[in-house]
């Protein structure tokens, strides 16, 4: 690869060719705006609008498609109402469906990833600034989704807003109505338009209907406009979140012991403002989270795993930085297969999962937290302080750590911001970091085309590491669903680059990453919808000769269906440098180990994949990977299921496999997971989760009874149960259980 300077020219000059390539302005880019009425009254939420309020509502009906055919007539009528009180927007929508057999509605389980389902969805973007928002979905069974935008295209599901919604299956289609109340979102009371859109997806034939569109997407820099809003409340803003947690704990073997305890805990959340929010959490307690996803790690390097909990996971996006591990959305065309995904992620300044756990993943006490976050003017503002407990498993005592963030609105897309954190959670070390970072998007090229780049820097001092430590970074992104599409991201990261409260899991490198592809779209009538070729690249250097660490290129091809299902193919040329010996394997009783020398790796691979469309019976994604690995050979095989006989039960199995030969020794890794979902109505479920991977030989069953009687009261009971196998002779011995009740109870004011 040529230097960061060269690469970016020449990726912009591609670029901007391909941006002129489709300057004819396109009907379905044109602004659109409503003015919505204001009624009296509230309305009871069940699916069925037989109140008078709608009949005086506004009526939207000019969606148009943005899938498979960008702006042509849908094949279903959609008519979306609206209207707002001063304490809520009501939205109800009416969804044409010639044969209502057809509707897919799968999932009864509230919070579930509605993607097998036919959906509807409103996006808001209550400052009407195209830089963030909310998305609230619905299904046909009145299960509700909601998620915030960052990075303006990937979306934080893991949020969790307080609004109401039901729908309603009727003889010509569906119903969904639903209530989003002033007091669960941030906007400035000083202006009367927001951002607003509409999204309605048919499954079956895999249509995407939308109200605005551009390059068949749909996010808060892509929407229409809401005018007319005035005297909106929110009460007194304030939310109180008493919960209790009953637990009983067994700890087996040599050492057995057991416990009981109760934690009461609470959490509150106020509005300062209509924009700026003020959280506290005391004695917090994260029992009710769900678990991570298992890995198997053969890299050098540690793995990324997201933030579940809902006190960080709340205004997460102010906190996002200079657009690090930013762009993996489908409506983006995908994060870059070259890029192994926690290197995506290197070199975030802060990374919520390092408050809370220590530095072997177990978990400590949180005595309080307080978060200060919203918006003043066009400033985007977040503070974050945390007083963790002493953790006597690692040795490190009482900490205190704190966050800022400032983001200040430029242009008419685009953002400059600074960060700053101090203290160090997993040492007795203090730590202290310092960054800025820009920005931009452009949404409005000819032929509804985007543009997007950022640049970043930022320096850490730890007394752990000696001297200043340094790490920046610059993109350049064309993230288009039709034509072409690219991308080039340059990162450095410095030797001495330690924040304590982000994530590295390398240092003393470069990188370079580029992908470029084009998608073509086939004539209506043919069984693949479209077509997508590509390639892609990365390469990590070390700063200090500009050697090679690792490279990844290749050549991709895949093509979609009707119904949503893509076929995949990709051939990789691979190169790693090793300085140091690298242990790839170890038994889980340390009875043996692989080890490869230091040296120069060459090897090549090839990848077969199927990816079913979600609303199958059957649907996942099924691939196998073939070739040469460091000096020897890999076959790998990954089913990733899911079963799903009707919307009360659904089946899920994910199971990967490597078959790995090298010189220095032989050995096959196993990951199996099983998960079973019961929802007995779309307020009670109960979940199971059993992992298991042969290379540490421990098994974990993960269990939660679940049931949601309304939007912020919750009661959730959970199993956790540990198993080991340490001398591999497939008889498991219990390690741990813990088992506990947990009840959460919102009281809004």
């Amino acid at each position: 690869m040529a230097g960061a300077g060269q690469v970016a020219a020449g990726v912009l000059v591609l670029l901007s060719a391909a941006a002129a390539a489709g300057a004819a302005e396109l009907p379905g880019t044109r602004d659109k705006s409503i003015v919505v009425p204001k009624l009296a009254g509230e309305l009871h939420i069940d699916g069925v609008l037989d109140e008078p309020q709608w009949a005086e509502a506004l009526v939207v009906e000019d969606l148009h498609q943005y899938q498979p055919y960008e702006y042509s007539a849908p094949s279903q009528q959609s008519v979306v109402r609206l209207f707002y009180t001063e304490e809520a927007l009501y939205v109800a929508a009416f969804f044409e469906e010639t044969d209502p057999s057809l509707i897919s509605a799968s999932v009864l389980r509230q919070g579930e990833s509605l993607v097998a389902d036919d959906i509807f969805s409103v996006i808001l973007d209550p400052y009407l600034d195209r830089r963030n928002g909310y998305r609230f979905t619905v299904n046909p069974n009145g299960v509700r989704w909601e998620g915030l935008y960052q990075n303006i295209t990937d979306i934080q599901g893991n949020w969790d807003g307080i609004w109401q919604a039901d729908a309603r299956v009727v003889a010509n289609g569906w119903y969904s109505e639903l209530r989003i109340p002033f007091q669960t979102i941030s906007f400035n009371p000083a202006s009367d338009a927001w951002g607003i859109n509409f999204r309605r997806e048919i499954r079956r034939s895999n249509e995407g209907i939308g109200w605005v569109t551009r390059n068949r997407q749909l996010n808060p820099s892509i929407a229409g406009t809401m005018r007319g809003l005035s005297g909106l409340q929110q009460g007194l803003g304030l939310d109180i979140v008493p919960s209790m947690t009953l637990r009983e704990n067994r700890r087996y073997g040599a050492v057995a012991a057991a416990s009981r305890d109760y934690e009461p805990s609470v959490d509150l959340f106020y509005k300062l403002t209509p924009q700026l929010n003020a959280s506290l959490t005391v004695n917090t307690d994260f029992s009710a989270v769900e678990v991570d996803n298992r890995q198997v790690n053969l890299t050098r390097f540690s793995l990324f795993f997201p933030e579940r909990r809902d006190f960080f996971v709340r205004e997460a996006d102010i906190f996002e930085f200079g657009q690090i591990g930013g762009g993996q959305s489908e409506e983006t065309g995908g994060a870059n297969p070259a890029v192994p995904s926690a290197n995506a992620q290197n070199g975030r300044p802060f990374f919520s999962r390092r408050i809370g756990l220590n530095s072997r993943g177990g978990p400590v006490g949180i005595d309080y937290g307080a978060k200060l976050s919203g918006r003043i003017g066009d400033w985007n503002v977040g503070t974050l302080l945390v007083s963790q407990e002493a953790d006597a498993a690692t040795g490190v005592g009482q900490r205190d750590v704190a966050v800022g963030r400032a983001v200040l609105n430029v242009l008419s897309e685009s953002q400059i911001g600074v960060i700053a954190t101090r203290g160090a959670p997993q040492s007795n070390e203090d730590s202290t970091l310092g960054g800025i970072d820009f920005r931009y998007r452009n949404s409005r090229l000819p032929g509804g085309r985007a543009l997007q780049a950022f640049a970043y820097y930022q320096e850490s001092q730890s007394a752990r590491v000696e001297g200043e430590g340094a790490a920046y970074g610059v993109g350049l992104s064309f993230p288009n669903n039709e034509g072409w599409r690219g991308a080039y991201v340059y990162k450095a990261i410095g030797r001495h680059f330690s924040p304590a409260l982000g994530y590295v899991n390398q240092t003393d490198m470069n990188d370079h990453a580029l992908d470029f592809g084009y998608r073509h779209f086939l004539a209506p009538g043919r069984w693949f919808r479209s077509v997508y070729t590509a390639f892609d690249g990365y390469r990590a250097e070390y700063l200090d000769d500009g050697s090679v660490n690792s490279q990844n290129l290749g050549l991709r091809v895949s093509a979609n269906n009707n119904s949503g299902d893509n076929l995949f193919a990709r051939l990789m040329t691979n190169q790693e440098v090793l300085r140091d010996p690298f242990v790839i394997y170890r038994a889980a009783d340390a009875s043996r180990q692989v080890s490869l020398a230091p040296g120069v790796y060459h090897f090549d691979e090839g990848m077969l994949g199927l990816e079913l469309a979600d609303q199958r019976l059957v649907s996942g994604r099924l691939t196998t990977r073939w070739g040469q690995y460091f000096d020897g050979t890999r076959w790998q095989q990954n089913a990733d299921l899911v079963i799903r006989p009707n919307r009360h039960l659904g089946l899920g199995v994910q199971y990967t496999q490597n078959r790995i030969a090298l010189p220095a020794g032989d050995f096959t890794t196993r990951l199996f997971g099983l998960q079973t979902r019961i929802a007995f109505t779309n307020t009670l479920s109960w979940s199971t989760l059993l992992q298991y991977d042969n290379v540490s030989e421990l098994m974990g069953v993960n269990s939660r009874l679940h049931w949601i009687p309304e939007a912020g009261k919750q009661i959730f009971v959970v199993l956790n149960y540990g198993l080991a196998d340490p001398d591999r002779d497939n008889r498991f011995q219990s390690v741990s259980a813990d088992l506990s009740m947990r009840v959460n109870y919102t009281l809004r004011y």
